[in-house]
């Protein structure tokens, strides 16, 4: 930062340089010099003077700037002479490169310029192949040309050549000095903007910079051989555009964009260290309808002024997507933006033409705060060559509309100078290019009647003498272009209003301006171009002349403050609202999801948009590269479903959905090795969905809870009225959020009353939605890991020995695919912690003996637990305990065990007493809750109610319907329910479907369903008002896990498989489509999330939605819980 200059011109054409640590602007000493504008690099700055030429100004420095010349001179030998310059025609020159193609005599080599001197004269590398003394001459011996040269001569060596070298200092440091046009080649056209960046491209010390340039044709020219040791290049090389460019802007790395005449926007792609020109161009469509003026380009950012001032930032810019998604409105009006080497940004206000520093610019905050002005003076010191007191005017010539002009003031009228709009994108710097000032030696004479500018921008003559005008003065000949044309500018003067038709000559009239008073008034003076390129600060630095204690409203243009006209201040903000963009950067893990399915190494960056009233557009982006070529994706956060946990191997990875991707049953995985920065990034994606959704916690009364199948607690907040037909929400676009906890099951209505039941079959209340009941507990659940140990059986049927090669491992999961040993087995997660030792299982389905085996005949057959002659394989079951812990707004309720709960459905306005709850405790004991309401969701005690034998599923549907199945399978029915008697009075027996065992039942307000254990779906016809119980069964569907059935009779499943992925297991999301009164049974399903995925390396992890519970305001939607015997891959060891 000590070094560091921030460049800028004023309308005048004068360059100024501001120092970082310094607090005046000096200008430059060449003070005849006049340059539209500037581009700066670290410590270099180019220039576009009047003439439309490129001048160089090199920052001096105790290193000087050499660059080497070299040549090789080339021998061949013969008996008669030895090694001569007689060379045969088939060789090369004398004279060469290295390469011998190009013949480069000593005295072919010139100094580019005269900012060059030779430091002093040729001499022989004696070091050209690592010799350290000078017998040889330098030479180097091969057998021919073109060979492998050497420093040893040999019997065979019939060619040499020897290196020369020569250098050249640049000698016009601290000056600026004119590039020289190219020797042997045609001039460009005059040049309007010129811009240089790509110095971050190679990682070389010698760093190249990209030096770009734009002409009057608008066309683009590129500078070849720009570097360190040669600022000024080699020469001009043009770069073929689809139509003429305005503007261009180049950042420091491969980041390159230009403005078309017609507003459009141009971006360069292909742009690397071996293509610095890039290779092809795309078109980018302006923010607004009026087009673009101006672009500015940093690392990763993007900034534009549009034709009419306003400023625009274009989102996920970055070298995999140098053309960004969209854009972002900034507040403030500006004529031009410069982006600084670490992306901080300036600007020139558009009214009062002052420089303005955005404040809050940081890697994280990429758009800043607000806008800071630059409040330096002007150094009064010798540099700034100011007009002596005697009165020395300087005067100019309006021609035409496409003629420059220089504004006039008297500053005994007018305290401050008054600027007129500009709308040309050269700006006022073109004004001057035929200014007039006295030359060395000649004398003027003071303008008795000068034209006054009154603040409304009028011009009027003062004194009664308006037809003498006074005779202006010599014009420098540097300021008129060759052929005597005046200098090409577009620039519209609006708000100056002619003088009167008697007066005013057709097309020249002049206009003195008194300088020497202005430069005294003003603060600074009116700016016209700034280059932030070589000024490298943040906004954490302490710097002299940034007052980040004004700063500016971010809603307010600056040219409100500083014209004073705060009057338009309510109605500006009213029009625009302040946007910022923060983004979040890291290193993941990315599985590709093609050949070869693997993880990769990638950036992410999480892009967030703030500010602006309207809804949140945050973008989460992914960076990787594809065979050497740089590529991305992104998901739009809003269109993210789900963020699901999932632990592989020893990364913690994320899942992540969108409702394309959950369609294509394969989400975004993301992971990392570290579980701190894990959690990190799943805070911080999981607020940013929330917040781009306008979801707050807790979650509503009307939210929809699941269960996912690791115990992870899901909740999706739909619309008030989701299941109207004319707004159905799809199932693959519901968002789900994660809530602290870990259950097994979780039942909800509308009045905010969830109840669950963990896996050690303990009962929680959701005390999160209640009112003075934040309490936070911590639910805890024991899990069962579990090894087989397998062996093969000898003949004797005794002792043990080891298997056959084609057999499964000794320890081996459930289906004796994958090895797990006690060693290797890990809880679930790092959440997971064990609390007890490995043990035999011997509870395993089959039976065991007394040592906990199971026999068979072979790998893969149904095992038993006795041992017969034919069985030549046996196994046995080992299980390990492992316990979690979560802090969650969970309330336990004891001291009943439970395997089922079911809420009474209800309106959310209803003003219930006590809300119905019935369950099944753990030995099959129906049960009924009292006291539940919405301040007391965890009621006051249970009642027994009667059964025959053990249930094992409870629901409790519209009009106080109880249903329940039995652990045989049979269907009972609760008559006489209602809210006078909450247990009713007796069960009446419901027959089953034929040959089929049902495991769940459903009740909605006139339907119900059931699944049986086959997964084969049940609609039970003939329900009416005086029949409740209804007369017949008929299939609906199979592939079915659970089912639920809301008070509209709609109808939610957990489908066991997805059509068109036969191999995915079960746990999706479903919904039955076209449910109307008179079309109960509905006609299909529409599928959601959920799908377990299994990569071809055998890893896999399950999001199935095992429980789901929805009420809106007239109806309620329950899936209960499925319990899988085997969950995951990893979880139980076989």
């Amino acid at each position: 930062m000590p070094g560091s200059l921030l460049w800028a011109v004023d309308v005048y054409g004068r360059v100024f340089s501001l120092c970082a640590t310094g607090g005046r602007y000096k200008r430059s000493k060449d003070v005849l010099l006049e340059l539209k504008r500037v581009t700066a690099a670290e410590q270099c700055c180019w220039g576009i003077g009047c003439d439309h030429q490129v001048y160089l100004n090199v920052l001096p420095s105790d290193v000087p700037i050499r660059h080497q010349e070299e040549t090789y001179e080339n021998q061949r030998w013969n008996p008669v002479e030895g090694y001569t310059d007689t060379l045969l025609p088939t060789d090369r020159w004398q004279w060469t490169d290295e390469s011998g193609q190009k013949p480069q005599p000593l005295h072919s080599f010139h100094l580019p310029s005269d900012n060059w001197e030779w430091e002093g004269d040729w001499f022989v590398d004696d070091e050209s192949c690592g010799r350290e003394s000078t017998a040889t001459g330098g030479w180097e011996y091969a057998v021919d040309f073109p060979a492998t040269f050497t420093k040893e001569k040999k019997w065979n060596s019939c060619v040499r050549r020897r290196r020369w070298l020569r250098y050249r200092r640049y000698k016009a440091r601290g000056s600026w000095a004119k590039v020289p046009l190219d020797r042997g080649q045609p001039p460009p056209e005059p040049f309007t903007d010129i811009s240089c960046g790509g110095w971050d491209i190679s990682d070389s010390p010698e760093k190249r910079i990209c030096l770009w340039a734009v002409s009057q044709q608008g066309k683009v020219w590129f500078r070849t051989g720009v570097q360190q040791q040669n600022p000024e290049g080699t020469a001009w090389e043009h770069v073929a555009v689809p139509r003429e460019v305005s503007q261009i802007s180049v950042g420091p790395g491969d980041l390159l964009w230009a403005v078309l005449w017609d507003g459009q926007l141009l971006v360069r792609t292909g742009i690397n260290n071996d293509c610095p020109t890039g290779a092809s161009w795309m078109t980018v469509d302006p923010p607004s309808k009026v087009g673009a003026i101006h672009v500015a380009v940093g690392i990763n950012v993007v900034w534009v002024v549009t034709k009419d001032n306003k400023v625009w930032f274009r989102r996920g810019v970055n070298s995999h997507n140098s053309s960004g998604l969209g854009w972002i409105s900034i507040g403030g009006e500006m004529v031009m933006i410069s982006v600084g080497p670490n992306d901080q940004v300036w600007g020139v206000g558009s009214e009062d033409r002052t420089v303005y520093f955005r404040h809050g610019v940081t890697p994280t905050e990429v758009t800043g705060k607000a806008w800071v002005p630059v409040c330096a003076q002007l150094d009064r010191g010798p540099t700034t060559n100011r007009p002596s007191s005697d009165g020395c005017l300087f005067s100019g010539h309006l021609t035409g509309p496409s003629q420059g002009s220089v504004l006039s003031c008297d500053d005994s009228d007018v305290p401050r100078q008054h600027i007129p709009k500009i709308t040309s994108d050269s700006f006022i710097s073109a004004l001057v290019a035929d200014r007039s000032v006295p030359l060395e030696g000649s004398t003027t004479t003071p303008n008795p009647n000068p034209l006054e500018v009154d603040q409304e921008g009028n011009v009027s003559r003062s004194g009664a003498e308006e037809d003498n005008a006074p005779a202006q003065a010599p014009v420098l000949p540097s300021s008129q272009p060759n052929g005597g044309e005046l200098p090409w500018s577009n620039v519209d003067l609006e708000e100056m209003k002619a003088a009167p038709a008697s007066t005013a000559q057709s097309s020249v009239a002049t206009y003195p301006l008194e300088l020497e008073a202005i430069v005294e008034q003003e603060e600074g003076p009116p700016w016209a171009w700034i280059t932030g390129g070589g000024c490298e600060i943040d906004s954490s630095s302490s710097i002299s002349w940034l007052e980040t204690t004004g700063l500016l409203s971010p809603t307010i243009t600056p040219a409100l403050s500083a014209a004073g006209v705060q009057e338009r201040a309510p109605r500006e903000k009213e029009k625009t609202m302040e946007k910022s963009v923060s983004v979040r950067k890291g290193v993941m893990c990315w599985w590709r999801d093609w050949q070869p399915q693997q993880w990769e190494e990638v950036g992410v960056t999480l892009e967030q948009v703030r500010g602006g009233g309207t809804s949140r557009d945050d973008i989460l982006y992914i960076f990787y590269t594809h065979n050497e070529e740089r590529k991305y994706l992104y998901a739009v956060i809003r269109e993210v479903t789900a963020l699901v946990p999932v632990f592989w191997k020893s990364l913690y990875a994320l899942a992540v959905y969108t409702a394309e991707r959950t369609r294509q049953r394969w989400p975004i995985l993301l992971a990392t090795e570290s579980h701190q920065d894990f959690e990190n990034w799943l805070s911080l994606l999981s607020k940013s969905c929330c917040e781009s959704r306008a979801l707050r916690d807790p979650p509503s009364k009307q939210a929809m809870w699941a269960i996912t199948s690791k115990g992870d607690i899901m909740v999706h907040d739909p619309s008030p009225s989701l299941e109207a037909p004319a707004q159905y929400l799809p199932c693959d676009q519901m968002f789900w959020r994660q809530v602290p906890g870990h259950l097994l099951c979780v039942e909800s209505n509308s009045l905010g009353v969830v109840w669950g039941i963990g896996y050690d079959h303990t009962a929680w209340v959701y005390t999160g939605g209640c009112r003075g009941n934040q309490a936070q507990a911590s639910p805890a659940d024991v899990f069962f890991p579990q090894a087989l140990s397998t062996k093969e059986l000898c003949s004797t049927l005794s002792a043990p020995c080891r298997g056959l090669p084609t057999d499964r491992y000794m320890w081996s999961d459930a289906l004796g695919l994958k090895e797990c040993t006690k060693e290797n087995t890990r809880p679930p997660t790092p959440q997971w912690t064990w609390v007890s030792d490995w043990a035999i299982d011997f509870s395993t389905p089959g039976g065991t003996d007394k040592e906990g085996w199971q026999y068979a005949a072979d790998f893969p057959v149904t095992f038993h637990g006795y041992k017969t002659m034919k069985d030549f394989v046996r196994r046995r079951r080992w299980v390990r305990k492992c316990k979690i812990t979560l802090m969650g707004p969970w309330q336990k309720v004891t001291p009943i065990l439970l395997i089922d709960v079911t809420i009474l459905p209800c309106l959310a306005h209803s003003s219930l007493e006590q809300v119905p709850v019935w369950a099944i405790s753990e030995k099959g004991d129906v049960l009924c809750r009292l006291g539940v309401n919405a301040h007391n969701p965890a009621g006051s005690s249970w009642l027994h109610v009667g059964t025959d034998q053990p249930f094992k599923s409870i629901c409790i549907g519209g009009g106080h319907q109880v249903w329940a199945i039995a652990r045989d399978g049979a269907v009972f029915y609760r008559g006489s329910v209602s809210s006078q008697n909450p247990a009713g009075e007796c069960w009446y027996h419901i027959p089953s479907p034929p040959r089929q065992t049902l495991r769940q039942v459903s009740v909605g307000r006139t339907s119900v369903y059931a699944v049986d254990e086959n997964s084969n779906l049940w609609y039970r016809q003939g329900l009416m008002p005086s029949y409740p119980q209804g007369s017949t069964w008929e299939l609906i569907s199979s592939n079915v896990c659970r089912v639920s059935v809301g008070p509209l009779d709609q109808v939610w499943i957990i489908a066991d498989k997805v059509p068109g992925f036969p191999s995915e297991s079960s746990g999706t999301v479903c919904h039955r489509l076209g449910v109307r009164p008179m079309q109960p049974k509905g006609l299909s399903w529409d599928f959601g999330i959920g799908v377990s995925l299994r990569s071809r390396r055998s890893l896999n992890f399950s999001v199935a939605t095992s429980t789901i519970k929805r009420l809106l305001r007239t109806k309620m939607i329950k899936i209960i819980c499925i319990v899988q015997q085997y969950l995951l891959t990893g979880y139980k060891i076989f």
